[in-house]
């Protein structure tokens, strides 16, 4: 049996390790799949130094990517977005709204947010107020007001709907 060899972690690896542990694995593991893949070195001092100097780069990405979360938040809470959809008469929508549904309704707010952020707890089926939450951030998570509205389109206006009933009404050969 092979001697294990000590190789440092650029990367997390299920049921090994996470990024920038010194890890033993046999040296098989190490050049067939780990080497190739750029998962992981030989721990020398340069690369080392190399680490350290990715991880405070990661740190300084990461402040700034939860700084702009939290800006494009306090929009994402202020917006407040209407949905028009089309339902019956006890309110229940015919289909569901969708995450491609809210974020254009945000959009027209000006906030621009991508669908797939967009996480719904229950399928909104009928009309009513809802609270969604959008995934900005893994630390930053704000919640949006969707105002569901029965549409006016496709609904005929109430004078017509009692004209309509009486040509129903009428006999064929009339």
């Amino acid at each position: 049996m092979a001697t294990p060899l000590k190789v440092v972690l650029w990367q997390d690896v299920d049921k090994l390790g996470k990024r920038g542990e010194v890890v033993r694995v046999t040296p098989g593991f190490a050049r067939n799949y780990l080497f190739p893949r750029r998962m992981a070195s030989l721990p020398t001092s340069e690369k080392m130094k190399e680490l350290e100097h990715e991880k405070r780069r990661l740190v300084k990405r990461e402040a700034r990517e939860k700084q702009a979360a939290t800006a494009l938040a306090t929009k994402v809470e202020a917006a407040s977005c209407t949905i028009e959809a089309v339902a019956n008469e006890e309110g229940v929508l015919f289909g569901a709204i969708t995450t491609h549904m809210i974020a254009d309704a945000i959009k027209k707010e000006g906030v621009e947010v991508d669908p797939k952020l967009i996480d719904i707890e229950n399928p909104i089926k009928e009309l009513g107020v809802y609270e969604v939450s959008v995934r900005l951030h893994p630390q930053v998570t704000p919640k949006c007001k969707v105002w569901v509205v029965e549409s006016r389109e496709g609904k005929p206006p109430a004078g017509d709907a009692k004209a309509g009933e009486a040509t129903a009404q009428a006999p064929a050969g009339a």
